[in-house]
């Protein structure tokens, strides 16, 4: 096979690189253990059981996946190989990052869906994801033993299950794909596109294969009723159907690159490296887009990417854009699950390992060190970390080496957020959750660290809920003023900075304006936007101001850096409109230096802040809980007791569903209690939502306990402190 790889490596058409994506516990692992047995790589009796993707002893330990794994192979159909590039994906909240991640890799997904759960929040989550990155979806139908054997369902029960199913896919497909796509993109029974069966017992159908084989879903019902799994595995093997439906549905590197490219490349499409990469060629500039990277006991720091263009070869010598410095690739090759195969060369179309690329990070783009290329788009992860743990080494000589392991770890999650506090000594390390630290704690353990963790302390946002300004901001040498308005940023341009349409960073040209103003920013407020950060916006409202053009880097650093630790509890401000609506600056440019520019822009948004209600933001999970009938007042109280509001309740047969906010900080242990209080009767999963504010009742509290855990003033300063 490792032979039949490396040839069909240079035939695109022959490619397919796909993503395994699903809410937690719907099927993933399993399904690509057939994909792995079907390729001849497992035993087909260890199918479904092996979960050999999962090869973290973290991953088997939990019975989770928590990296997305690669592994390379090759598959016969109709006459034809194929190599498939597969990567397998995690399906909890806490580890969404690296589904983001590897749809970047990849040029379609097989969207994985439980018969009994049906749509679940992450599987809308991970839909969202692989349509923002231009990923095509297939839909798998797992589990639908389940439906026949414990649900007893009738030929049209299941019917009516699975067409509510495929509606509310093509209903996401619609409302998230690009718009020249959405027709040709959404699921359909009759062309093939979704498929039904069970990945435990290694069996699967569609329509195609239903008029090749003659089986239709009575005779499945009969199979399952009458415990033939094995004898209907063996008549229609889920290994030929799911891959018939990969090979037939899901692009080519040929076919995707061409639409692709254009929305995560930043370049010009005209120009040599443009072409290279629209066309998928082999011979030309080297792109290659660095996708995740770990690390290995014996190799080191191993980078997975998508080579979009040319050939990336062992021992060449190679430039990383994004870090403006070169590196030396030791070794290449693919991925073949917990091992890697090295070759010679890796040409456009396929996903790489490369050994060697240190200081390469997710996100990174790899190019010829004599044809430098522009970077592609920076990987936008959906949810950003709400819970934060204080690490501190045990022995105080494992100090220095604790900072080396913590950055090791933040380069192979760039989920985590670590910020080291070298007042205090302390080592924050902030994720999506609870499940999401634990994992990397163990980590920190394992890379040689001893270790001690904090309770976890939620993150917090400030923003304002009412307006003020202008408000001055003086200089030291009080050579200076600044004069700024603030206001919170309207929703619309709140909503389309978090869905990416409005891309945060200092803002050049006017381009963007037509994006600003059709979200809904006033026309002479959009042309004048100079940056957006933390999904707040700067704009210089000011007329003639000489001299502001040099101190303009100057003002939005100031105005960025004060972001970061706002005015009420230093945590970071979010969705705010700041305006400068005039300023004074002196004549000679050494009384206007950073030192009197960068304080003075400070002291103007935190006086602002601090007139306009300054508010503290809490995040927010969605608590989505399944639970039998007779359990659904237990279920709720479990919700109500911890500040959460039930925001939609359905029933279906005995079972209830309900959907509920909860705010993050009231859901520690919340494991354990809502398994008591249901008999460990009930599924539950939750889906970050943002952050909304702090109940005014405990503004004070909050604050002042943040205060105090930071070693600051337990009462926020007042804005006259600022503007003094």
């Amino acid at each position: 096979m490792i032979s039949r790889i490396k040839e069909l490596m240079y035939e695109p058409e022959f490619i397919r690189n796909i993503g395994i994506v699903a809410h937690i516990d719907h099927g993933k692992t399993t399904l690509s253990d057939n994909l792995l047995a079907g390729a001849g790589m497992l035993s087909e009796d260890l199918a479904g059981d092996a979960r050999s993707l999962d090869f973290d002893e973290q991953e088997a330990a939990r019975g989770i996946t928590i990296d997305a794994a690669s592994v390379s192979m090759v598959h016969k159909f109709s006459g034809d190989d194929y190599l498939i590039n597969l990567i397998d994906t995690p399906g909890h909240v806490d580890f969404g990052g690296d589904v983001t991640r590897a749809m970047r890799a990849v040029d379609g997904a097989v969207v994985v869906v439980c018969a009994v759960e049906g749509i679940m929040p992450q599987t809308e989550t991970v839909f969202r994801q692989a349509l923002k990155e231009n990923v095509r979806p297939v839909l798998f139908i797992n589990k639908v033993d389940r439906l026949i054997n414990e649900l007893k369902l009738k030929p049209e029960e299941l019917q009516n299950r699975f067409l509510k199913i495929i509606a509310e896919s093509n209903k996401l497909i619609k409302n998230m794909a690009p718009k020249d796509k959405r027709d040709q993109w959404k699921v359909d029974v009759t062309d093939g596109s979704v498929a039904f069966g069970s990945a435990y017992h290694n069996w699967a159908i569609n329509i195609p294969i239903m008029q090749k084989s003659g089986i239709n879903f009575k005779d499945i019902i009969d199979f399952c009723n009458e415990e033939r799994q094995k004898e209907l595995a063996q008549k229609v093997p889920i290994t030929d159907v799911l891959l018939g439906m990969v090979v037939e549905h899901l692009p080519s590197p040929l076919e995707s690159q061409a639409y692709r490219v254009p929305t995560i490349w930043d370049g010009d499409i005209e120009s040599e490296e443009g072409q290279v990469m629209i066309k998928t060629e082999s011979d030309g500039p080297l792109a290659v887009m660095v996708t995740n990277v770990s690390v290995d006991k014996h190799a080191g720091e191993i980078a997975t990417g998508r080579v979009y263009g040319g050939t990336i070869e062992k021992g060449s010598e190679v430039f990383l854009v994004g870090s403006h410095a070169k590196a030396r690739t030791q070794q290449v090759g693919v991925f073949f699950g917990a091992e890697r195969v090295n070759t010679d060369k890796v040409p456009a179309g396929n996903i790489v390992a490369i050994t060697g690329a240190r200081g390469a990070v997710a996100g990174e783009t790899i190019c010829d060190v004599d044809r430098k290329i522009k970077e592609f788009e920076g990987i936008e992860h959906i949810s950003e970390p709400v819970v934060t743990v204080a690490v501190e080494a045990k022995s105080t000589k494992d100090l220095p080496k604790l900072i080396e392991v913590l950055r090791q770890v933040a380069k192979e999650d760039p989920t985590i957020r670590i910020e080291i506090n070298e007042e205090t000594g302390e080592h924050l390390v902030s994720g999506m959750g609870e499940l999401h630290l634990e994992i990397i704690t163990y980590r920190i353990k394992d890379k040689g660290v001893d270790i001690t963790t904090s309770e976890p302390i939620v993150v917090y946002r400030e923003t304002v809920s009412g307006t003020a300004g202008p408000v001055e901001g003086k200089s030291p040498n009080k050579h200076n003023r600044f004069y700024i308005e603030v206001e919170p940023v309207e929703p619309s341009i709140y909503d389309a900075i978090i869905e990416g349409t409005i891309k945060e960073g200092r803002v050049k040209g006017k381009e963007s304006a037509n994006t600003f103003i059709e979200h809904g920013l006033e026309k002479e407020q959009a042309r004048k936007v100079w940056d957006v950060y933390g999904r707040s916006l700067f704009i210089n409202a000011t007329r003639g101001i000489q001299y502001l053009d040099e101190v303009r880097e100057l003002l939005l650093e100031g105005f960025e850096s004060a972001l970061d630790s706002g005015p009420i509890a230093n945590e970071k401000v979010l969705g705010l409109k700041f305006k400068l609506v005039d300023a004074k600056l002196h004549e000679d440019a050494v009384h206007r230096g950073p030192a009197q520019v960068l304080p003075s822009i400070r002291k103007a948004i935190f006086g602002a802040i601090m007139l306009a209600q300054p508010t503290l933001l809490e995040p927010i999970q969605k608590v989505f809980i399944n639970t039998p009938q007779d359990y659904m007042g237990n279920a709720t109280r479990e919700v109500q007791n911890r500040r959460g509001q039930i925001v939609n309740m359905d029933q279906e047969n005995d079972m209830s569903t309900i959907e509920s906010k909860v705010p993050v900080a009231e859901m520690f242990g919340f494991a354990g209690d809502i398994r008591s209080a249901t008999e460990g009767r009930c599924l539950w999963s939750t889906e970050n939502a943002g952050f909304e504010k702090l109940p005014q009742e405990l503004q004070k509290q909050i604050i002042r306990e943040i205060r105090q855990r930071k070693g600051l003033n337990p009462e926020p300063f007042s804005a006259d402190y600022y503007l003094g």
